[in-house]
């Protein structure tokens, strides 16, 4: 599995961007504690995953993730359309992972745009 991107994107809520920027970790959103992982998605499946379990919501920001840095933790299993997803088993998902973020925004064709580290 080399073809598998070492950079993954988790929503957030404004709420929790907060979180995970004052307390430098993130344990999950609801969906995430409910699963038992925290749900990430690759760039391609990205607009999907924000347009499926997050339409309507406003307050978004996006968070690139640096996968390699995850070890046995993370694991690709198939879900929607039988794609292979990122998810972060035994997280927290932590701010020192993360390698870019904000406020999620869209391009002129409506794909969410990628988050850039300044």
């Amino acid at each position: 599995m080399t073809d598998l991107p070492n950079t993954a994107y988790k929503v957030l809520t404004t709420e929790q961007m907060a979180t995970l920027e004052a307390d430098a970790s993130f344990a999950g959103a609801p969906v995430d504690l409910a699963d038992g992982y925290i749900h990430l998605s690759t760039a391609e499946q990205l607009t999907e995953t924000v347009d499926k379990h997050f339409a309507g919501q406003t307050d978004l920001h996006v968070a690139a993730v640096d996968l390699d840095s995850f070890g046995a933790g993370l694991k690709w299993e198939q879900s929607r359309g039988g794609q292979l997803f990122p998810h972060l088993y035994g997280g927290p998902l932590l701010l020192e992972t993360v390698i870019a973020y904000g406020p999620l925004e869209r391009d002129e064709g409506g794909r969410v745009k990628l988050p850039v580290a300044g």
